[in-house]
């Protein structure tokens, strides 16, 4: 597992260089937040987390199925990255920042993935009634 990036990955890249065309400016992994997000908006508080689908558990995607081998292992580890993943989000939000996870399943329809990010980047308040609908926009769902 030493060999997994886990900055400047592909997925990572692309949606870095959608955020940059929209003519917003950022940093990325800071570490000072918690979950080390990929992508900060510091002057809008935002914050974008470009998840994998196998390692962050996305629900609705082939991809996130878990390995039959060393099942215990693999369980553990990946409930864990889950857990942590959603205790860092309630952090952020506690502390006043707005979060966006993508995953990197949706990063193959770059037209629906360009309106999420513009949505996200360009909306004052929480997420709309379509995006919760369609779950393509799912910045968090409440816990």
């Amino acid at each position: 597992m030493s060999r997994v990036k886990n900055k400047d990955t592909k997925p990572e890249i692309i949606i870095r260089s959608i955020v940059h065309r929209l003519g917003y400016r950022f940093r990325k992994n800071n570490l000072n937040l918690p979950g080390r997000p990929d992508i900060v908006l510091t002057r809008h508080r935002k914050v974008i987390f470009v998840h994998g689908c196998f390692w962050h558990g996305h629900g609705q995607c082939k991809r996130a199925s878990r390995p039959t081998t060393n099942k215990m292992f693999w369980n553990t580890k990946l409930d864990a990255n889950i857990a942590r993943d959603k205790s860092n989000i309630k952090i952020l939000k506690a502390l006043g920042w707005k979060s966006l996870i993508v995953w990197e399943c949706q990063i193959k329809n770059q037209g629906k993935l360009l309106s999420k990010l513009e949505s996200f980047l360009k909306h004052k308040g929480n997420i709309s009634n379509e995006e919760k609908r369609t779950g393509f926009g799912d910045y968090q769902k409440k816990s």
